[in-house]
């Protein structure tokens, strides 16, 4: 059975809002929803073929997009790769040339809507930002919490309150007052034993390597509602994420940096060839920052985590 080649489009408009559309009850997948695009053609680049498809589906001409995510799904009759690019600069008012439904969705409301088993990894990186802050070890209490107070208000959607040195009462006083910071306005992942997440029931869970490997086998320790994510540094690792079913990943470290400096780092070639075919959204760390994300957006990442070249400069 040959894989079907499609190109797909993750529509943004200035307000945030992505578009959608419903398949027709007639097509393989119908009645779902989906993120417009189609077949490409032999011969056909990504980019061209999704320029004609959305100007045949949408009468709306792409002025530039980039890469998203790539994924590779088997469904009992059909295999597909999904390519699929960002869109945020287009012209003309998008309608459904073909007659199918469109809708303009928050980022956030994506869950709600039914979508084919290959868009899944798509719906998480639509809803994921392209930056990762992960909170630096040598901060106390105080600049911790002023450091995440501040990046929320410089618009930091996805913050990780990790806190090593600190002993499980203090970060747990201090997860309690980072939640409130970020309520509705970022997503905070925290770390910690499993046995906490009853305790924290608006943030997300991103699992240590070590942990990674104790439990993968379980499955999700909750409901999909909630963002899970792990640690990963080596193919292993990357297929216990994908046995576990969490949303997106760290893989780290791609350069050499001064937190670890006896780990070997991967590097971007490498890192590309861990990312290919891996089917979830991925972070890159380790020696990167803002100015490597269009870097990592060439090798299939969703984007850059980091600690130092991410936090703030507290005012």
């Amino acid at each position: 059975m040959s894989r079907v080649h499609v190109a797909a489009a993750v529509i943004r408009r200035a307000d945030g809002h992505i578009l959608i559309a419903r398949r027709a009850d007639t097509q393989h997948q119908g009645g779902l929803w989906e993120f417009p695009g189609g077949k490409v053609e032999a011969g056909e680049g990504v980019e061209a073929a999704l320029a004609r498809e959305l100007r045949e589906e949408l009468g709306i001409e792409v002025q530039r997009s980039r890469a998203l995510i790539s994924v590779s799904h088997d469904y009992p009759d059909k295999q597909v790769l999904l390519e699929v690019r960002e869109v945020r600069d287009f012209t003309g008012e998008p309608h459904g040339a073909e007659g199918q439904p469109l809708a303009w969705v928050a980022p956030r409301d994506l869950p709600h809507y039914a979508f084919p088993e290959a868009n899944q990894a798509i719906v998480a990186a639509a809803r994921l930002p392209d930056q990762y802050l992960i909170t630096p070890d040598d901060a106390d209490p105080g600049q911790l919490l002023r450091g995440i107070r501040q990046a929320v208000a410089n618009g930091v959607g996805l913050i990780q309150l990790r806190a090593p040195d600190m002993y499980d009462p203090k970060y747990r006083d201090i997860a309690v007052d980072a939640v409130g910071l970020c309520a509705g306005k970022a997503q905070l992942m925290l770390k910690g034993p499993l046995e906490w997440l009853g305790d924290f029931p608006a943030a997300g869970w991103h699992l240590t390597a070590a942990q990674l490997r104790k439990y993968a086998a379980n499955g999700r320790p909750f409901p999909a509602s909630r963002w899970l994510a792990a640690s990963c540094h080596d193919a292993e690792e990357l297929a216990l994420a994908q046995q576990m079913g969490v949303d997106f990943v760290t893989l780290s470290p791609v350069q050499p940096t001064q937190t670890h400096p006896n780990a070997q780092p991967l590097g971007w070639e490498q890192a590309q060839r861990l990312i290919a075919g891996f089917n979830l959204p991925v972070f890159l760390l380790g020696g990167v920052g803002p100015d490597d994300r269009s870097r990592a957006w060439q090798v299939g990442a969703q984007g850059v985590a980091g600690i130092r070249a991410l936090w703030p400069v507290l005012e």
